[in-house]
């Protein structure tokens, strides 16, 4: 059933809490990176503090990240079939616990251990948002909601930055603590906003079929159905392998944007917090005009937008890395417009493959394209730390753009999907 085959009552309902369920689910997101974007800040003065080499570094980022796309897989599995608020406030919790552990920690195989275990706590946030929204918006809104909620990405990674660039004054543990705070109110508040799905406060679902049709899949069903719409799929496929591109490049920016601008520019902890804010908030207006020139002009075909926003992304880190010695202004503009470009995908691939996939496999074919965007950060987290380590930023941010042409050429074989998989149900 669409909204508009409702009795207005019922529509004025179910207008009011989807939206509260999507502002309530972008500001519990936003607060997921509270408890894990505050690293990239701490990582400078750890180094200093607690002489712990770009290599570590690069290593926590990628186990964690490794861990968090494997939870992020396997809790969009489960987070179909689940209460979403349920879910969503433990993995709050969990990540919130983990960091005041690691703010307490000194060793560096405690501070390994416990990242990984919050790379798996921060796989419980995503999931049960793609469930919430996949069954609170129209499929021929979802693009244009949708990345009216991916901004919470941004603005959650954005804050953090700035917040954490004066905190880190008062000592690198903070970072974690004052974060964590923050998280677990915010958890309490998602308790009483979130609710599950329409049905769930009375409202008919969208999409719903006649009531012969209403029954609940088998496991069985349900398995079949996955197979086909997700783990058979070529689409899913295509948009998960260029995931991995996308993350690549977005997570080199905010992973070590901090580190980088101090020690390549000379830019200051604070200055450099706020350039990398610049690419986030840069970011919320590219997944705003990405969602919306998707379902105007592309007739809701996101990865034909992916290839133009990957494309332009590469010219624009090119010239971030071709100008030598820019103004800050410049480096920042730059940066601000490669996050403009960039989100434009990191957005789009999850609306696509929800789209895709149906409400009915959403967060698993989520969870399934995060996989490989978070198993980026072998080469975003561990390989970029090695070869700036090594060689230096020059040569980290030259095979950056190699990896950006790539994305953008991966983009191209998805071309001619589908816009959505509900017409062959």
């Amino acid at each position: 059933m669409e909204l508009q085959g409702m009795a207005p009552e019922v529509a004025k309902k179910f207008k009011y809490w989807q939206t509260r369920t999507i502002i309530a689910s972008m500001i519990g997101y936003a607060l997921f990176y509270f408890v894990r974007k505050n690293l990239s800040i701490a990582m400078p003065a750890m180094q200093e503090d607690l002489g712990i080499t770009k290599g570590d570094l690069g290593l926590f980022l990628t186990l964690h990240g490794l861990l968090y796309g494997v939870s992020k897989f396997a809790n969009g599995f489960i987070g179909d079939r689940v209460n979403a608020r349920y879910f969503m406030v433990t993995g709050l919790v969990l990540s919130a616990a983990c960091n005041i552990l690691f703010g307490f920690s000194s060793a560096v195989l405690m501070f390994g251990i416990v990242w990984m275990l919050n790379g798996w706590f921060q796989g419980m946030g995503f999931p049960p948002c793609a469930r919430l929204l996949t069954h609170w918006i129209p499929p021929t809104q979802l693009a244009t909601k949708m990345s009216v909620w991916n901004t919470s990405h941004s603005i959650g990674a954005g804050l953090v930055v700035i917040v954490c660039g004066y905190i880190v004054s008062m000592g690198w543990r903070w970072c974690f603590w004052i974060p964590s705070i923050i998280a677990l109110v915010g958890a309490a508040g998602l308790w009483f906003a979130l609710r599950d799905t329409p049905r769930s406060v009375g409202l008919p679902e969208l999409n719903q079929k006649t009531s012969g049709d209403e029954k609940e899949d088998t496991s069985a069903e349900f398995k079949r159905f996955v197979r086909k719409k997700v783990f058979g799929n070529p689409a899913i496929w295509v948009l998960a392998i260029a995931n991995f591109f996308v993350y690549t490049v977005r997570y080199a920016v905010l992973d070590w944007g901090p580190t980088l601008l101090g020690e390549w520019k000379g830019i200051s902890i604070q200055h450099a917090g706020w350039m990398v804010a610049a690419f986030e908030i840069s970011g919320i207006v590219g997944m705003l005009v990405a969602g919306w020139a998707t379902d105007r002009f592309f007739g809701g075909r996101g990865p034909r937008v992916c290839v133009i926003c990957m494309a332009l992304a590469t010219v624009f880190i090119g010239l971030f890395w071709g100008v030598p010695h820019p103004p800050m202004w410049l480096a920042a503009l730059l940066l601000g417009a490669a996050g403009f470009c960039i989100y434009g995908p990191q957005a789009l691939v999850g609306i696509a493959a929800a789209n895709i996939a149906t409400k009915k496999a959403a967060a698993t074919a989520v969870g399934f394209t995060g996989l490989f965007g978070y198993a980026s950060t072998l080469v975003s987290g561990w390989g970029l730390g090695l070869l700036a380590q090594h060689y230096g930023w020059d040569y980290a941010i030259g095979g950056l753009i190699l990896i950006a042409i790539m994305g953008t050429l991966i983009f191209l074989a998805a071309w001619s999907a589908k816009a959505n998989g509900y017409d062959n149900d």
